[in-house]
């Protein structure tokens, strides 16, 4: 009542204080624009009301602002949006949030709130902070590392799958022309699977972020690992235990090999670099997809791309290093498929022992 009649006097006299709201958002979040769309629609009812708006997908330094509010205001980030109202923060946005949100609002015109950027710089404790929260799908933590970045690459880059092809066409190749032939194939090969990776990659990478499904994504993908990691100790124990592998389907083989050794020229081990890539995604993606889930939560393109590139040079290195070594006849391809099938089952225990461990620290939040 007494609060009530405050608000009503203020109004009588035309006084009150400015509201200064922090918003940090990502752009194609749509509970971002919900509440974007919400705040502006009190600023007809409240003049003082100002938002100050800070994009974090594509825009690294807001999103080093927004950690250092959180850090600031005592909160974990879990997502977007999360927005500043005094000495307040909240966490997500939903239709239950509307009435909360306003009577701080009221609050904060009728008796003064600190701006949030003042709270920041005065670095108050935890302890001096109310949050609400409603959890949002879109999330990212810090915690990539080079060393996973490469490890998982490598894991990728191991794979029997890829090794398989390549020699398949290295073996066509040479068959039809001269190791100059094989130079120039194995890398117009190696270069089109480069491509076909980052941009399914960044492809995935940005669906997520659109949909705002990072979280999910994230919790999904470290559900996964632990399938795949499991699937491969399966072949190491018993391979093709459960009437399957982890390589490209049985059924796919025939299909795959006839493409590959249709290659006569360059530009064909090009396209068909591009065409495999696709055979070759149900087989590789899994360390991938860990990646990726860890990208997601970092939230910017910007981020993302390098580590993108970076993964993805791994992964080819490997078709690089055997196109060169049977270029230069330091060995056969002959040769490299006994190797291959020679250590089949060891490359299914590290590939599974090494994508278990992702799993565990995806869903255990150890890299958070």
């Amino acid at each position: 009542m007494k609060k009530a009649l405050l608000f009503f006097l203020l109004a009588l006299v035309g006084f009150s204080y400015p509201v200064n709201v922090h918003v940090f958002y990502g752009e194609g979040c749509p509970h971002c624009a919900a509440l974007l769309n919400y705040l502006s629609s009190l600023q007809q009812e409240f003049p003082e009301l100002k938002v100050s708006k800070f994009e974090v997908y594509h825009n690294s330094s807001n999103l080093e602002k927004f950690y250092k509010y959180a850090e600031a205001y005592g909160i974990e980030v879990e997502g977007v949006p999360t927005y500043f109202i005094g000495d307040r923060a909240f966490i997500g946005y939903s239709s239950s949030m509307k009435e909360g949100i306003r009577e701080v609002i009221e609050e904060c015109a009728a008796s003064g709130c600190v701006d949030p950027w003042d709270f920041v710089t005065k670095n108050m404790s935890s302890s001096q902070v109310s949050y609400s929260k409603e959890v949002s799908p879109t999330s990212f933590k810090k915690g990539l590392t080079l060393a996973l970045v490469v490890t998982a690459a490598a894991v990728d880059a191991i794979n029997p799958c890829a090794f398989a092809v390549l020699i398949i066409l290295l073996t066509t190749v040479l068959a039809a022309g001269t190791k100059k032939k094989v130079l120039f194939s194995g890398l117009a090969f190696t270069i089109a699977v480069y491509i076909s990776y980052f941009l399914m990659g960044l492809g995935i990478f940005t669906a997520v972020q659109l949909t705002g499904l990072t979280y999910y994504f994230y919790k999904a993908v470290g559900f996964l690992a632990l399938v795949v990691g499991l699937f491969n100790l399966k072949d190491f124990f018993k391979f093709g235990a459960f009437g399957f592998v982890m390589e490209v389907p049985r059924s796919w083989r025939p299909t795959m090999k006839r493409i590959i050794r249709s290659v006569v020229s360059v530009p064909g081990a090009f396209i068909v670099g591009l065409i495999v890539s696709l055979f070759l995604l149900p087989c590789t993606s899994g360390p991938y997809l860990v990646i990726l889930g860890l990208l997601a939560r970092q939230a910017t393109r910007a981020y993302a791309i390098p580590w993108l590139l970076l993964y993805n040079a791994v992964f080819v290195l490997p078709m690089i290093l055997i196109t060169a070594a049977v270029y230069f006849g330091i060995a056969k391809t002959e040769e490299a498929e006994k190797w291959r099938q020679k250590k089949l089952r060891v490359l299914h225990l590290i590939a599974g022992i090494i994508m278990i461990l992702m799993g565990v620290v995806l869903l255990s939040g150890v890299v958070m």
